[in-house]
């Protein structure tokens, strides 16, 4: 098996596969959540582009029975160029991205 720089280890739920199990289990979370009737629905690996031909993918996109809606990236580590670019798409589209550990 091959390890990962920072130790994720990937896995997979319904069919989808996971960078870590931590983003795994929010996963499991968030399909509890929708049971519940507290999340309508929720997008996974949403992509932004930004200038210079790169982009961010955000992991989930849940919106809420409220109306609210989060944009949700579940992190062990957060490196230089994660926190670069989180800060770009915050200036670039009008959304804050919550950072899960």
């Amino acid at each position: 098996m091959v390890t990962h720089k920072y130790r994720a280890q990937p896995d997979n739920r319904d069919g989808f596969k996971f960078a870590s199990k931590r983003e795994a289990r929010f996963y499991d979370e968030l399909k509890l959540r929708q049971k519940a009737g507290e999340v309508l629905f929720f997008l996974m690996q949403v992509p932004f582009h930004l200038p210079g031909n790169t982009k961010y993918v955000c992991d989930f996109q849940v919106f809420y029975v409220d109306g609210e809606i989060e944009f949700i990236d579940v992190k062990g580590f957060m490196t230089n160029v994660f926190i670069a670019k989180k800060k770009q798409v915050e200036q670039i589209y009008p959304i804050a991205i919550k950072i899960v550990k």
